[in-house]
């Protein structure tokens, strides 16, 4: 085969219904809607879509299951017009296209998802083939929303679907990404450590990573040191969490630790977090496929959830990669244990 190059995405696919409101009201009481849109989310579709918006110079390919019906075929299409290619994403006439409803308060841009999980809880082993792919990465999230690839194995319960699978594309020669959701699962501690050691490149924000650690991350230092503990799960080369301040990446075999800033930005910029997570991990992808330091991998992820926040879609408001990166001008945060 070929040298690999390209990303293959897999994992949640669906549609976004994203509500902008002026405030998140406390239960039975009211907030005014302001603006309304409908959009395609999910990391992967997001993470493609980054990357397209871009202008990478390598193939993306998406794996997934949609629903019969205007959401699958709207999603389908979309993806065809930004040249992600197709070929693996199935349709299943047992469950509706995956869909949330986004609400995204207008002056901090944070939000809050109510998620049919529609076919993304159908979509398991079968649907993928990695025979057919020359990617370079195979990206798959978010883990603990994945019902069937979520779930352990019959004839090893100690190993999820998940974690069978990303051995697979190991196997196959592809190195491998994973990405969860901000959201509880009685088993998250043990759904993500069962998958680590198949696991490239982690990629996760502080939440998520103190749902698998099993505490809360409030500070620098405890981020660090939970990053250096990820590792030791069994993580094969990086693990990088995000958190609204900046971003931290441990490298295996390395006690440097990478520490960068996010963008300071000016009152008015942004108008909705919704994808800023993607958005960066979309950024480390692409510094890692065209393999550029850590440090630079940082900025360019830091710099591109900023040019997200600029939308409140979760992929418009991204730009080209020298688009992303003017965005330094406005300065970093300095961090400081």
């Amino acid at each position: 085969m070929t040298d690999r190059t390209g990303l293959l995405a897999s994992g949640t696919l669906l549609v976004d219904y994203i509500t902008v409101i002026d405030h998140f009201p406390a239960e039975s009481s009211l907030a005014s809607i302001l603006s309304e849109s409908t959009t395609g989310g999910g990391g992967s579709f997001n993470i493609l879509k980054d990357l397209s918006a871009m202008k990478v110079n390598f193939p993306l390919s998406i794996c997934g299951l949609v629903g019969d019906d205007e959401n699958g075929k709207w999603l389908i299409d979309d993806c065809k017009q930004s040249h992600i290619d197709v070929s693996q994403l199935h349709v299943s006439n047992v469950a509706p296209t995956s869909y949330t409803y986004v609400m995204s308060v207008e002056k901090t841009g944070r939000r809050t998802f109510f998620n049919q999980r529609g076919t993304n809880a159908l979509l398991n082993e079968n649907h993928f083939n990695f025979t057919k792919t020359n990617a370079k990465f195979f990206y798959l999230g978010y883990l603990t929303l994945l019902d069937q690839l979520d779930a352990f194995s019959s004839d090893d319960p100690t190993r999820t679907v998940a974690s069978k699978l990303l051995e697979c594309a190991l196997n196959s020669g592809l190195e491998t990404i994973i990405d969860f959701v901000s959201a509880s699962n009685t088993n998250y501690s043990k759904i993500a450590i069962s998958s680590m050691p198949y696991v490239d490149h982690l990629i996760l924000n502080e939440t998520e990573a103190g749902f698998i650690v099993g505490r809360s991350l409030s500070d620098l230092k405890t981020i660090q040191y939970a990053a250096k503990e990820l590792l030791n799960y069994g993580v094969r080369k990086t693990v990088t969490i995000h958190f609204d301040d900046g971003a931290v990446t441990a490298v295996k075999n390395d006690d440097n630790l990478y520490v960068q800033g996010s963008i300071i930005l000016p009152d008015g910029f942004i108008k909705g977090a919704v994808g800023a997570g993607d958005a960066f991990a979309a950024g480390i992808i692409f510094g890692t496929h065209e393999q550029w330091s850590i440090k630079d991998r940082l900025r360019l992820a830091v710099c591109a959830a900023a040019a997200c926040l600029n939308d409140s879609t979760p992929c418009a408001g991204v730009r080209t990669v020298a688009e992303c990166l003017e965005l330094e001008k406005f300065g970093y945060r300095t961090l400081e244990n």
